[in-house]
């Protein structure tokens, strides 16, 4: 099998209302799309999308810049074969993990439809048929916060992520108590600041919130600061943004600087690298969840079949946009949650073929 074509699109993807955190509101973004197509006529798709320009060092121009300078160069490479096919990446373009998740995440697609599996079982075998969401609470009143919560409990999800920071922090503590006053037996509660929090903060929040079972996820900017503050927590603390490849996760365990991660597929490197974290995870018993900074179903389909594979007693959750953005590009198949559960699609590969006619032309072409 040899790659004879890469095709880019721009996927536009409204948000359902407006969507806080503590870097700012969102309205719309754009998802970056990747069509590899093979001499065998099998097609495989993956998917990047950064979260706006200013989150974390990623942006959908220089995703496109950097899968422009990779895709001459991987012509007629044979896409199946994934660990050869992401060193050719590598060869090409030094870092730009972002871009090249989504090439890796199409190499999958297509090896799961060259040997007719499903992609959860060429990465080792799922343990279920569906895997675990959580609920991300947009930032918002103490109440409105609260009053989200207590709502997707009823609907079925057993883990919430509350968001906070980018405001005074005794708004936050307000919002985690409130919160805590509806939390029912058997959820877990996690504080998501995304960054946006001082250290000086963060110590305030953990030791005026100690009574509130809840993990920290992400409070503060750089790992220097999370190693300050982290002796004087009160409250098991969980790594995200700033995990942005493997040696930095394996930096965070062998320094003890996390008790577990919120993971992204994309940020990390793709589904090869994600498999790395997976593994680096089980052997230190730390628990992760399996997400991706947003976008549509290509990515929400790996999040699901990489959900899928993870030890059950580490595994936190795979978030997925759907509940929050317009539309699928797979009407059919396209990953949905329903009673905080998300069922892995069936199909070869990612088992989801997106509506190519939805993104217009490439934007460009190469080979």
């Amino acid at each position: 099998m040899k790659l004879v074509a890469i095709h880019v699109y721009d996927a536009d993807l409204p948000v359902v209302g407006t969507y806080r955190m503590s870097s700012g509101p969102m309205t719309r973004l754009t998802s970056v799309i990747v069509e590899l197509v093979t001499d065998t006529g099998l097609v495989g798709y993956g998917e990047v999308c950064p979260l706006g320009p200013v989150y974390q060092p990623q942006h959908v121009l220089g995703a496109k810049a950097a899968i422009a300078e990779m895709a001459p160069k991987l012509i007629g490479q044979d896409p199946t074969l994934v660990v050869r096919f992401n060193r050719a990446m590598d060869a090409a373009l030094d870092s730009h993990r972002y871009a090249k998740a989504a090439i890796d995440i199409a190499a999958w697609d297509l090896a799961g439809k060259r040997y007719d599996r499903r992609l959860c079982d060429l990465l080792g075998g799922a343990a279920a048929d569906s895997v675990s969401s959580y609920y991300a609470v947009a930032v918002a009143s103490p109440d409105e916060q609260a009053r989200v919560a207590a709502e997707r409990q009823r609907e079925g999800y057993r883990r919430l992520q509350i968001k906070i920071g980018g405001r005074e922090v005794e708004e936050d503590i307000e919002t985690l108590r409130r919160v805590g006053e509806v939390l029912q037996p058997g959820t877990r509660l996690a504080a998501d600041g995304n960054r946006g929090m001082t250290g000086r903060d963060t110590i305030l929040l953990s030791q005026r919130c100690r009574d509130i079972p809840l993990i920290l996820e992400q409070p503060c900017a750089t790992l220097d600061e999370i190693a300050n503050i982290r002796p004087h927590l009160c409250h098991p603390l969980y790594l995200d943004e700033v995990t942005e490849d493997v040696s930095t996760v394996a930096r965070a365990i062998g320094e003890r600087l996390a008790d577990g991660f919120g993971m992204k597929i994309t940020r990390i490197g793709g589904i090869s690298a994600m498999l790395t974290v997976r593994d680096l995870c089980e052997a230190r018993n730390l628990p992760h969840t399996v997400d991706d900074n947003w976008g549509g179903d290509i990515i929400a389909a790996a999040c699901v079949h990489v959900g899928a594979t993870v030890a059950p007693k580490l595994f936190e959750g795979a978030w997925i946009a759907k509940p929050y953005i317009a539309h699928h590009y797979d009407a059919e198949c396209g990953p949905r949650v329903k009673g905080g559960q998300i069922r892995i699609p069936s199909g070869p590969g990612l088992g989801v073929t997106p509506d190519l006619s939805r993104f217009g032309a490439p934007v460009p072409s190469f080979g």
